[in-house]
Protein backbone atom coordinates (compact mmCIF):
# COMPACT_ATOMS: atom_id res chain seq x y z
CA UNK A 1 0.00 0.00 0.00
CA UNK A 2 2.16 2.21 -1.34
CA UNK A 3 0.97 6.29 -1.38
CA UNK A 4 2.03 9.81 -2.56
CA UNK A 5 4.66 11.79 -1.50
CA UNK A 6 3.29 15.12 -0.65
CA UNK A 7 6.15 18.11 -1.94
CA UNK A 8 6.56 21.76 -0.55
CA UNK A 9 5.35 22.88 -4.21
CA UNK A 10 2.10 21.40 -2.90
CA UNK A 11 1.70 22.87 0.03
CA UNK A 12 2.20 25.76 -1.78
CA UNK A 13 -0.34 24.85 -3.67
CA UNK A 14 -2.70 23.88 -1.19
CA UNK A 15 -2.16 27.25 0.69
CA UNK A 16 -2.89 29.08 -2.28
CA UNK A 17 -5.88 27.55 -2.75
CA UNK A 18 -7.60 27.77 0.75
CA UNK A 19 -6.10 31.29 2.18
CA UNK A 20 -6.23 32.97 -1.55
CA UNK A 21 -2.62 34.37 -1.17
CA UNK A 22 -1.05 34.96 -4.48
CA UNK A 23 1.59 31.63 -5.18
CA UNK A 24 4.73 33.31 -3.90
CA UNK A 25 3.32 34.29 -0.66
CA UNK A 26 2.12 30.93 -0.03
CA UNK A 27 5.53 29.47 -1.31
CA UNK A 28 6.93 31.88 1.85
CA UNK A 29 4.01 30.70 4.02
CA UNK A 30 5.29 27.28 3.89
CA UNK A 31 9.07 28.19 3.82
CA UNK A 32 8.31 30.04 7.00
CA UNK A 33 6.28 27.89 9.15
CA UNK A 34 9.28 24.89 8.05
CA UNK A 35 12.24 26.81 9.18
CA UNK A 36 10.51 27.77 12.63
CA UNK A 37 9.59 24.18 13.39
CA UNK A 38 13.13 23.09 11.76
CA UNK A 39 14.63 25.97 14.22
CA UNK A 40 13.20 24.99 17.09
CA UNK A 41 13.77 21.33 16.83
CA UNK A 42 17.89 22.31 16.72
CA UNK A 43 17.68 24.07 19.67
CA UNK A 44 16.54 21.19 21.51
CA UNK A 45 12.66 22.36 21.46
CA UNK A 46 9.25 20.17 21.54
CA UNK A 47 7.07 21.80 18.38
CA UNK A 48 3.47 20.55 19.27
CA UNK A 49 0.70 21.22 16.78
CA UNK A 50 -2.66 21.25 18.40
CA UNK A 51 -4.71 17.73 16.73
CA UNK A 52 -1.89 16.78 14.44
CA UNK A 53 1.08 15.93 17.02
CA UNK A 54 4.41 16.88 18.75
CA UNK A 55 7.75 16.60 17.03
CA UNK A 56 10.81 16.70 19.44
CA UNK A 57 14.74 15.96 19.57
CA UNK A 58 15.84 12.85 21.91
CA UNK A 59 19.42 12.38 22.92
CA UNK A 60 20.78 8.87 22.46
CA UNK A 61 23.72 7.55 24.61
CA UNK A 62 27.01 5.73 22.41
CA UNK A 63 26.71 1.61 22.57
CA UNK A 64 28.51 -0.80 20.96
CA UNK A 65 26.36 -2.28 18.12
CA UNK A 66 27.31 -5.45 16.74
CA UNK A 67 27.87 -6.03 12.61
CA UNK A 68 25.30 -9.00 12.07
CA UNK A 69 27.99 -10.62 9.60
CA UNK A 70 31.01 -10.70 11.97
CA UNK A 71 29.24 -10.76 15.48
CA UNK A 72 32.45 -7.70 15.61
CA UNK A 73 31.56 -5.10 17.97
CA UNK A 74 31.10 -1.60 16.77
CA UNK A 75 30.80 1.59 18.62
CA UNK A 76 27.51 3.46 17.85
CA UNK A 77 28.29 7.68 18.59
CA UNK A 78 25.60 9.12 20.94
CA UNK A 79 23.14 11.23 18.73
CA UNK A 80 20.34 12.88 18.58
CA UNK A 81 17.02 11.84 16.95
CA UNK A 82 14.13 13.37 15.60
CA UNK A 83 10.56 12.03 17.19
CA UNK A 84 7.37 12.72 16.03
CA UNK A 85 4.22 11.19 18.16
CA UNK A 86 0.91 11.76 16.42
CA UNK A 87 -1.78 12.90 18.42
CA UNK A 88 -4.31 10.83 19.39
CA UNK A 89 -6.85 12.80 16.80
CA UNK A 90 -4.77 12.20 13.52
CA UNK A 91 -4.35 8.38 14.76
CA UNK A 92 -7.94 8.16 14.59
CA UNK A 93 -8.73 10.07 11.44
CA UNK A 94 -6.12 7.59 9.94
CA UNK A 95 -7.69 4.47 11.38
CA UNK A 96 -11.35 5.89 10.11
CA UNK A 97 -9.70 6.42 6.53
CA UNK A 98 -7.82 3.01 6.40
CA UNK A 99 -10.82 0.72 8.02
CA UNK A 100 -13.27 2.74 5.48
CA UNK A 101 -10.65 1.93 2.79
CA UNK A 102 -10.44 -1.32 3.64
CA UNK A 103 -14.30 -1.59 4.20
CA UNK A 104 -14.51 -2.61 7.60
Amino acid sequence: MAGKTVTRAQLSEAVYQEVGLSRNESAQLVESVLSEIRDSLVRGDTVKISSFGSFSVRQKGGRIGRNPKTGEGVPIAPRRVLVFRPSHVLKEEVNETLSGAMGG
